[in-house]
C-alpha cells in the first residue's frame, strides 16, 4: 500500500551528509559541469519567459492579434526542455548532499565539521578550489579562509 503524503511528512529527515574537505573538493569537481549547465539553462529560460510574456502582453494590449502559433509552440517546447535540463542538473547536485545557495552566481555549500562546529565549506563558480567556510547561520557574507595564509590566487601576505 503506497504511503500518503501526510505519512511522509511525519518521517524524520535523513541526517545531513557531512563532507571532509577532500570529499567536498572531489564532489565539487564532479558537479561543476552540472552547475554550469543548470546556470545556462536558467539564463535561457529567463529570456524565453520574457519573450512569452511580451507576446501575451501584446495580445492583451492589442485586443487580439494574429498569434504566431507555430513559433509560440516551438518556444513552449524549448521552455519545457530547458526546464527539464535544469531540474535534472539541480537534482544531481542536491543528491550528493551539497546545497545550492545561489544559482545565479553558482554558489555551493558543503556541510562539514570544523573545530567541532557545524559549518559550510563554501565554493563559488570560478574559484579554483574550496578555500572558504562559514558558520551555518552566517551565509556568504561571513566567509572566512580555511587557511588564513591562503588569500586566493595571485594574492600574497603582506
Amino acid at each position: 500500500m503506497p504511503e500518503d503524503d501526510e505519512d511522509r511528512e511525519d518521517l524524520p529527515e535523513p541526517p545531513q551528509r557531512l563532507f571532509t574537505l577532500t570529499e567536498a573538493e572531489r564532489t565539487r569537481r564532479e558537479l561543476e559541469p552540472f552547475l554550469i549547465e543548470a546556470i545556462g539553462a536558467r539564463k535561457k529560460l529567463s529570456v524565453l519567459e520574457q519573450d512569452l510574456t511580451a507576446v501575451s502582453t501584446r495580445i492583451l494590449m492589442m485586443g487580439g492579434i494574429l498569434v504566431p502559433y507555430a513559433k509560440l509552440a516551438e518556444k513552449r517546447m524549448e521552455q519545457q526542455s530547458l526546464a527539464e535540463v535544469m531540474k535534472a542538473n539541480l537534482e544531481k547536485i542536491l543528491s550528493t548532499g551539497c546545497l545550492i545557495k545561489d544559482l545565479d552566481i553558482g554558489l555551493l555549500d558543503f556541510p562539514a565539521i570544523l573545530d567541532d562546529q557545524e559549518v559550510y565549506l563554501c565554493w563559488k563558480l570560478g574559484e579554483d578550489r574550496i578555500r572558504y567556510y562559514h558558520k551555518q547561520d552566517e551565509g556568504y557574507a561571513g566567509r572566512k579562509p580555511l587557511d588564513p595564509r591562503d588569500l586566493g590566487p595571485g594574492k600574497h601576505l603582506q
